[in-house]
């Protein structure tokens, strides 16, 4: 049965090493056995080793001298006003934080011995939507009201707001120590769109964005399509969400597709792909099919469908009747007359696993690195999307790819990146590893084979969980896809134990991000400690209020009202703000 109470953080001492691995992230050597450059990041590949490693001279911001709660939920969060009909969100009660002793003890005084090892930014499941899209399945909405969301045109300006809290966190919550980097744990864009993704790194390393795609001059999608099952905010249209108390807002379109700017992380950030970055819809393994292709880049697009032939379409998605996405271009193509027209565009081109390499690794997309954001050239030589980096003197990162290129939107993993992970934890065996990837580890059970490797077998959740039990010094195995707040112990028969931290997404409603510090705490144990936090963007809205900022507290307010949507992914409280306690290996 699991234990918890909740405490509040207080301040901690900072480990040298932690301070060493402010400096920037550093690299483990991919297989060629030699200390890499700071900006190198090799890939690995099964039988590499990854053994060395080497300092950066990127520093990051100067420690506190207290832990740094300001911008965190543990201060405040956005909390609804009313019970029913178009909530306004203000300011609420920060949650408390929650130590959990489900895998060991935690011991009297440990605040005062603890130093801490590292310290760093989960972002995950950002979704950042080309909203214009011809190949969106908005109309997916006549049978599931949660299929289309009425916030999707702001994801960009959301995430910004995102980038700008974790720049103005100045250390972490509970150890004080400065933050090392920023990891994003896939579906990091959500239609595996060209335009998606360049907006995506922009955000992420900094630059100017035009989150707009077809006629430059103005949206052309559901939002301004007269369809009363969408949300129509400029028309007099009285559509269906604003029945449901939704607000008339002359000039959102306009505002929603105006350039805007990030100013990028000022951390070195890193990259975990997601099974939207790798599929168009997050599920169909269509890259070879030229008609989905200039479907994509073309003038027309699907709008609206009969509730019936919606839920077909979706029944497929769900239980993965289509991962080659055959019924779904004949579904395409026995609607053609039914499209209206838009204007084509070639950024909106499915992007392939090497161009979303080749894309991290471009120089105009580095901001504060490292080069390729843990990607390397190896990674495109050998064809894989996983890699291995030092955090500090003590830790490692890993990287996954979880995604199945075979199609459908669960996940998991070949045999060759299997034994690269136990050889990976081998060879640093004296390393404590936290481990990231999009799927979390009851979501990898689609075991199709890999179109690339079609005789290579495919490995489920289970037997991950089973190998990273094997290796007494993994913290944790951190993750995304569920869009869901979900902290679970995992131990085994020999008293091995690890911490599975499975964080919400920033596209549904509560949007957040989590903070992840790790402390020895000098008595035999280790703490893991969560803090979420939310974007920059004020709690409350005005609607009058249609620049940048103003359009992402929009954002946040909208997805709290989209129909349909989930009211329980900011987890329990034991999922949310927590002290995460292990016997130390």
């Amino acid at each position: 049965m699991s234990r918890t109470r909740s405490v509040a953080g207080s301040g901690q001492g900072i480990h040298r090493r932690s301070v060493l691995a402010a400096t920037g992230a550093v690299a483990l050597s991919g297989g060629v056995g030699y200390a890499l450059r700071p900006s190198d990041s090799q890939a690995a590949t099964a039988g590499e080793s990854t053994t060395a490693v080497a300092a950066s001279s990127r520093r990051a911001p100067a420690a506190p001298l207290a832990p740094y709660t300001k911008g965190t939920t543990v201060a405040s969060v956005a909390a609804p006003r009313g019970s029913s009909g178009y909530r306004r969100l203000g300011d609420g009660p920060g949650w408390q934080r929650v130590v959990r002793s489900d895998l060991a003890a935690p011991k009297s005084g440990r605040a005062g011995r603890r130093t801490a090892l590292a310290a760093f930014v989960q972002l995950t499941d950002l979704h950042i939507i080309d909203a214009q899209h011809p190949l969106r399945l908005e109309y997916l909405r006549s049978a599931d009201i949660h299929a289309w969301r009425p916030h999707e045109a702001l994801t960009v300006q959301g995430a910004i707001a995102l980038v700008e809290r974790i720049n103005a966190l100045r250390g972490a919550p509970v150890t004080g120590a400065p933050l090392h980097f920023a990891m994003t744990t896939g579906d990091n864009t959500d239609n595996n769109a060209k335009s998606e993704l360049d907006w995506f790194l922009k955000i992420m390393s900094g630059g100017r964005i035009t989150p707009n795609s077809g006629d430059p001059r103005q949206y052309e999608g559901v939002q301004n399509s007269g369809l009363k099952q969408y949300w129509q905010p400029d028309a007099a249209v009285r559509d269906s969400d604003k029945q449901a108390g939704f607000p008339h807002l002359d000039g959102f379109l306009k505002a929603a597709i105006r350039e805007v700017r990030s100013p990028g992380l000022n951390l070195p950030w890193y990259s975990t792909v997601g099974n939207h970055d790798t599929l168009p819809m997050g599920c169909y393994a269509s890259h070879g099919d030229s008609y989905l292709t200039e479907l994509a880049v073309g003038g027309k697009k699907l709008m609206n469908v009969t509730a019936a032939e919606a839920q077909q379409l979706q029944a497929q998605i769900k239980k993965a009747r289509d991962p080659q996405g055959v019924r779904y271009h004949d579904f395409l193509k026995s609607h053609a007359r039914s499209m209206r027209s838009v204007t084509p565009d070639e950024r909106r081109a499915p992007f392939t696993p090497a161009e979303y390499l080749q894309a991290h690794l471009d120089p105009a997309h580095r901001g504060l690195g490292p080069a390729g954001h843990g990607y390397s050239s190896a990674n495109l030589d050998a064809g894989t999307q996983y890699y291995a980096f030092r955090i500090s003197d003590d830790v490692i990162g890993i990287s996954l790819d979880t995604t199945d290129s075979g199609g459908h939107y669960e996940g998991s993993i070949g045999t060759a990146q299997l034994k690269w992970l136990d050889k990976t934890l081998r060879d640093n065996k004296d390393s404590y590893a936290v481990v990231f990837s999009h799927h979390t580890s009851k979501t990898m059970t689609n075991l199709r084979s890999d179109p690339a490797r079609p005789g290579e077998r495919r490995h489920n959740g289970q037997e991950v969980l089973a190998l990273l039990g094997s290796h007494p010094r993994v913290l944790a195995w951190v993750n995304g896809h569920i869009h869901k707040n979900v902290i679970t112990p995992h131990s085994t028969s020999g008293g091995r134990s690890f911490w599975e931290i499975s964080t919400a997404s920033h596209v549904d409603f509560p949007q957040l991000a989590r903070v992840i510090e790790l402390a020895d705490n000098k008595d035999g144990t280790i703490s893991l400690f969560t803090t979420l936090v939310e974007s920059s963007a004020p709690h409350r809205t005005d609607f009058s209020d249609l620049s940048q900022t103003g359009l992402a507290a929009l954002y946040r307010e909208l997805s709290l009202n989209a129909p349909g949507a989930s009211t329980t992914l900011g987890g329990d409280p034991k999922d949310r703000n927590t002290e995460l306690v292990l016997k130390k290996a």
